[in-house]
């Protein structure tokens, strides 16, 4: 019984964790467990709860970090920055979708394999996205094929260059994605009735076919 109590209340403890890790300064800069954890809320998660518990928990927590930003002197709330803050949620949504494309049976590989891809296109995405509304006024982002490159692979001055960024969100959607997806297999029980608990999303089966005739 515990085990199966473990596997139910997992994916909240990991959302919370998720929460406070978004502390400022607590990661470098793009190595984050939202990549993983928005992925793996569209495995686990049934139904509505995998859309609304992890974008509101980024939105709650995005609200308290732009008020901690704006309050160090960051103009946050410009409509350039609210924008692309809207296309990190497309991305969000995006992933969680692609998490849907599996089951919690799936192996730890295919799932592992799932947060790694997600994490790719999360970071085309949003580094597309900072290029075309370009927040901060970066110069180096011109409306050109270089400069969509420079957005994705150098970056603009007096900033690590994005390909670090790129390696850190590849490191931490791996790492993120196996710690989750490896706790949740750890805990199922055998049979896995856990997964007909509430929040935690069920297998799905095909429909049965009609007989001929009917």
């Amino acid at each position: 019984m515990k085990k199966e109590k473990w596997h139910r209340w997992l994916p909240y403890l990991f959302l919370a964790l998720f929460a406070l890790s978004r502390w400022p300064g607590l990661f470098p800069p793009s190595f984050s467990a939202a990549y993983a954890l928005v992925f793996c809320a569209g495995v686990y998660f049934a139904g509505r709860l995998a859309w609304w518990l992890p974008l509101g928990t980024l939105l709650l927590t995005d609200i308290a970090l732009n008020m901690y930003y704006w309050a160090h002197g960051w103009n946050v709330w410009d409509g350039s920055v609210l924008r692309y803050q809207l296309c990190n949620y497309a991305a969000y949504a995006a992933l969680i979708w692609f998490g849907r494309r599996f089951k919690p049976q799936s192996s730890f590989l295919s799932l592992l394999g799932g947060g790694i891809l997600g994490a790719i296109l999360f970071y085309l995405v949003t580094n597309t996205a900072s290029w075309l509304f370009n927040p901060f006024g970066n110069p180096e982002y011109a409306k050109t094929f270089l400069g969509w490159l420079i957005a994705l692979i150098k970056g603009t001055g007096g900033w690590p260059q994005t390909w670090e960024f790129f390696r850190n969100t590849l490191a931490s959607g791996g790492l993120f994605t196996g710690l989750f997806v490896g706790a949740m297999k750890l805990t199922a029980p055998a049979e896995s009735p856990a997964e007909k608990t509430a929040g935690v999303r069920e297998p799905e089966t095909e429909p049965e076919p009609e007989e001929a005739g009917t």
